[in-house]
């Protein structure tokens, strides 16, 4: 198979090369002296970007695009066998890897490749170990799947010592990677459109879990189910961490200032290690997302001083409980939460958060997984004061007819909670404007575009 050399740039095409993680992969090659070209279907913000960086793009998708001394060729999942471009590079012999695969190829550019696993806080845990690694004035190449302030975007360009990457497993992308050091934050049923049930996805971390070598190491979550399914046998290091004082990281003393900020001491193996941390993200969710990056760091020589100055640094990612706004005095925050764990996780954070009166605006992402999991959706929601929800964002599927967000208000009626529906978002802005008192929370939350509807009340 073909190998992505950074130390020997050529010639390389992205088909679909305005996606976000795409294109940060595309600016990476372009940064380290590759010719990148690529095409999309539209001009975007992201390749008017590329272009004034001086990657070469044609907006529409032909089989003239693809030239013979072009080295290999990158696509996405999105990119099907009858797309033209993907014809005529198959035509023309050129090498082809779809973008997981190349994304693994370029970790093996890198002395330390961390990979950042689990089914949510993925973005979170990454984020938190880039401010860490620029705290300690490290060069880290960081590849997220979120905009970070700190780095203005998704992607930054560093040496060729470490490279941090969020590493999903949809599809089963990160099995294409090639990880020195692994994190699994957590494992649960999401997916269901592509796994097959909790055991297949656990599977799949298991194969992840083996890619560490036995001179890397993984940190693990100790509250995961039948842990030892997913650690047993393997030859590299394995560190927990947890809310169990069994861990080999867990957290004491916590509390949480008026904005629902973290504080806690490390408590390593056991014992108080006196080693105090102040978080700027909201929620107890984050203090295990701290424990976990605070673990990897520690194995790899970061000062204590500069773990401790990355966290506090770090005030979160766009979407995760971002803070957007106020109008009449009602504060309003989006997050990116669209699994019941996830939404449990972030109206635990918004009750910690000050306000009078929480609503909580849901707007479910996929037929296929608001489906599988509606009773967990009911059950989550149900701990928000008031919930409105929003059509189904389909994203890749097609509506099938037998599904919901009625659904889903129908199901947390027999849970004892009442919800509102409304169909449009224009419907759910008038509403909240006229309900809303000041002082109140707004919380659009779903992996749509349901924060539109908080940025338009912001209008008004």
């Amino acid at each position: 198979m073909y190998q992505i050399d950074l130390k020997n740039p050529c010639k390389a095409y992205f088909i679909g090369i305005g996606g976000i993680s795409m294109s940060g992969f595309a600016e990476l090659l372009h940064e380290n002296g590759f010719d990148v070209y690529g095409s999309d279907i539209k001009e975007s913000k992201i390749t008017k970007h590329l272009s004034s960086s001086g990657i070469h793009i044609v907006y529409g998708q032909s089989a003239s695009n693809i030239t013979s001394d072009t080295s290999f060729v990158v696509y996405t999942a999105a990119i099907h066998p009858d797309n033209p471009e993907f014809i005529a590079a198959k035509e023309l012999g050129i090498p082809m890897m779809e973008r997981a695969v190349m994304a693994g190829q370029i970790m093996k550019n890198y002395n330390n490749s961390i990979a950042v696993a689990g089914t949510h806080g993925k973005t979170t845990a990454t984020s938190m170990l880039s401010h860490i690694y620029l705290a300690a004035n490290k060069n880290p190449t960081i590849s997220v799947g979120g905009i970070l302030a700190v780095i203005n975007g998704n992607i930054r360009i560093g040496g060729r010592e470490d490279f941090i990457i969020e590493a999903c497993e949809y599809t089963n992308s990160f099995l294409k990677f090639h990880p020195t050091a692994g994190i699994i934050l957590n494992i649960e049923a999401d997916h269901l459109d592509f796994f097959k049930d909790i055991d297949d996805i656990r599977l799949s971390f298991r194969k992840f879990a083996e890619l560490i070598p036995d001179n890397g190491i993984l940190v693990i979550n100790s509250g995961i189910e039948n842990l030892s399914y997913i650690t047993g046998s393997l030859d590299c290091k394995v560190v927990t961490f947890g809310t169990s004082n069994t861990s080999d990281y867990s957290a004491a003393n916590i509390s949480y200032d008026k904005n629902g900020h973290g504080s806690f001491e490390i408590v390593k193996s056991g014992k108080n290690t006196n080693r105090n941390i102040k978080l700027s993200v909201t929620g107890g969710h984050n203090i295990n997302n701290a424990l976990a990056v605070i673990a990897i760091a520690d194995h790899y020589g970061i000062p204590e001083d500069a773990i401790a100055e990355g966290l506090l640094a770090y005030k979160g990612t766009e979407r995760r409980f971002e803070v957007k706004g106020s109008f009449n005095g009602v504060t309003v925050v989006d997050d990116y939460a669209h699994h019941p764990a996830e939404i449990k996780a972030t109206l635990r954070a918004a009750s910690r958060y000050p306000h009078k009166h929480l609503w909580c605006v849901f707007q479910p992402h996929t037929y296929t997984r608001t489906r599988s999991l509606l009773t967990d959706f009911a059950n989550s929601l149900s701990l928000a004061e008031n919930v409105i929800l929003a059509d189904i964002y389909a994203a890749r599927e097609t509506d099938p007819g037998d599904i919901s967000s009625q659904t889903l208000q129908h199901e947390m009626e027999k849970h004892g909670k009442e919800a509102y529906y409304f169909h449009s978002f224009k419907e759910i802005e008038d509403f909240l404007y006229g309900h809303c008192t000041s002082g109140d929370l707004v919380l659009t939350m779903g992996a749509g575009d349901v924060v539109n509807i908080g940025e338009d009340l912001l209008k008004r």
